[in-house]
């Protein structure tokens, strides 16, 4: 038995998968339904055992939630840990007798059953095994801190020349009517942002639309005001781009590198799924006109520091091709993101189209492992994961900060908590003139964290998806601390991947 990582507590700032054990939370379902013979109370149970098991590529992983620790086991060590979890759930404290239970009941030998108890009890005594939620208690404070506003998505252009058909913005004009930002609202946009920004140094700017190279002599000078700002404020801007690519050539390409601190480059994966869903207005594709100037721009960013987005559909489930096409066509930094949709539309993703889903990330990590290992690896943003360090506890909690740290402005100027806000009134925030009108708004988004989401407090992936996002949550089920289900789904097996990556490059790194 071995340890990926050592605990790691949250500071402040193809081999089909099988689960076997409880998942977390298990336990605490039977002692609901009396299921089991344990006495204690629940409540305790459900604050000191939550762990989560599941083998993946032939790696029997257990995931000690609290703490973040990660552990490869062998066989005999992974079945005896949910034995041992329910026994000490159940007040037992004798370690011989929890070894001659386990002996019992997994036909294990006694030297062996000793063994392996005092290896995992030995984890549990160093804070790496059925440890204690530290958070919840820490939640009070949380809702109640102090936020500053760090980060603003502009919508330089609520236009498009593109008719992308998921697009949540409608053709770029986010259901209502065509317009581009003015030099005069977007310098308000950046003088909000300073003047609410508190000490924090860094700021962050994307433009985005629509499609923002439409308004592009905006975007230029706005980046020369920000700079402008920087120094008499003690301020830092970090700009990134998002863009279609069809309006992309070299002079707003050798700007980019010079300004942009990233590269959003929007594309599907192959040419047919590309085509199909980001046409043109007249229905002609766009993926020929637009490939080669990303891989452009790919290599004179030296394949750093952006990357190609894509958006995967009922139309595509098999979507690691497209991965896979992305990566054959020479890009090192890929996302292709599940589509949220209403449910009456074709391409919209389904339930029952999850079991596929979930096998063709099994299959993607697979490849992914091979062409690390090959020298020919791939950053794929969702098996990006960070054991050692990660973000800080309110991070954790509460993901993104939409609402309150980060914030959309339309092109004339009304705030909403993020993008996919825009355009719905009820949460119109409030403007660049005036500020926060809506200090309810901020607060609901504010109170957002893993805690105030049911779904949330019993999943595994909590701390990693940080309650995952409060757009979603709320187009699904009409509230910010709703769940996407199928989303989570997904999430979850995100995690799960990701951790088995790491289990299995850091065994490679072992053996060489």
């Amino acid at each position: 038995m071995w340890a990926v990582t050592r605990d790691k507590r949250f500071v402040p700032e193809g081999k089909e998968q099988e689960k076997t054990g409880p998942a977390c939370g298990a336990w605490r379902v039977c002692l609901r339904v009396g299921a089991c013979r344990a006495t204690v109370v629940t409540i305790e149970v459900r604050r000191i055992i939550v762990i989560h098991q599941y083998i993946s590529n032939g790696y029997h992983i257990v995931m000690d939630v609290n703490s973040g620790s990660v552990h490869v086991m062998d066989k005999s060590a992974y079945d005896t840990v949910p034995v041992v979890e329910r026994l000490l759930g159940q007040g037992m404290e004798e370690r011989e007798e929890i070894a001659r239970r386990v002996a019992k009941e997994l036909d294990m030998e006694p030297s062996e059953a000793e063994e392996t108890v005092e290896e995992i009890l030995y984890l549990k005594e160093q804070g790496q095994l059925f440890t204690e939620d530290i958070y919840e208690n820490y939640i009070d404070a949380f809702k109640n801190r102090e936020t500053v506003v760090k980060a603003l998505c502009l919508h330089i252009a609520h236009d498009c020349n593109l008719a992308c058909k998921y697009c949540f913005a409608g053709e770029g004009e986010y259901h209502g009517s065509r317009a581009l930002m003015s030099l005069e609202v977007g310098k308000k946009a950046l003088d909000f942002l300073v003047a609410n920004s508190g000490s924090r140094v860094n700021l962050e700017v994307d433009f985005f639309g629509g499609e923002p190279l439409m308004n592009w002599q905006v975007v230029k000078e706005l980046v020369a005001y920000g700079r402008s700002l920087e120094e008499p404020h003690h301020k830092k801007f970090r700009f990134t781009l998002t863009t279609n690519g069809v309006l992309l050539d070299d002079e707003i390409l050798e700007f980019a590198n010079r300004e942009m601190s990233n590269l959003v480059l929007s594309i599907d994966g192959r040419k047919e799924i590309h085509d199909l869903m980001r046409p043109h207005r007249g229905g002609q594709g766009s993926y020929d006109e637009i490939l080669p100037k990303y891989k452009r721009a790919a290599e004179s960013r030296n394949q750093m520091n952006y990357y190609v987005r894509g958006t995967y559909t009922h139309n595509n489930t098999n979507f690691s091709e497209d991965v896979i096409h992305l990566a054959d066509e020479g890009f090192e930094q890929i996302s292709v993101e599940p589509v949220v949709a209403d449910k009456k539309e074709d391409y919209a993703l389904r339930m029952e189209d999850v079991p596929k889903l979930l096998a063709e990330y099994d299959r993607l990590a697979l490849e992914y492992i091979s062409r690390k290992k090959e020298g020919k690896g791939f950053q794929f943003f969702h098996f990006m994961i960070d054991l050692e360090g990660g973000p800080c506890v309110a991070k954790r909690l509460s993901g993104c900060g939409s609402g309150t740290e980060y914030l959309a402005v339309t092109p004339w100027g009304d705030l909403y908590p993020c993008h996919q806000f825009v355009g719905q009134e009820a949460f119109l925030m409030g403007n660049v003139d005036e500020g926060i009108v809506r200090e309810d708004l901020r607060d609901q988004f504010k109170a957002c964290n893993v805690y105030a989401k049911k779904a949330c407090r019993d999943c595994f992936a909590k701390f990693y998806c940080s309650g995952g996002c409060a757009a979603n949550a709320y187009h699904e089920s009409g509230d910010v601390n709703g769940s996407y289900e199928l989303g989570c789904e997904l999430q979850r097996k995100r995690v799960e991947c990701a951790i088995m990556i790491k289990a299995a490059l850091a065994d490679e790194e072992k053996e060489s």
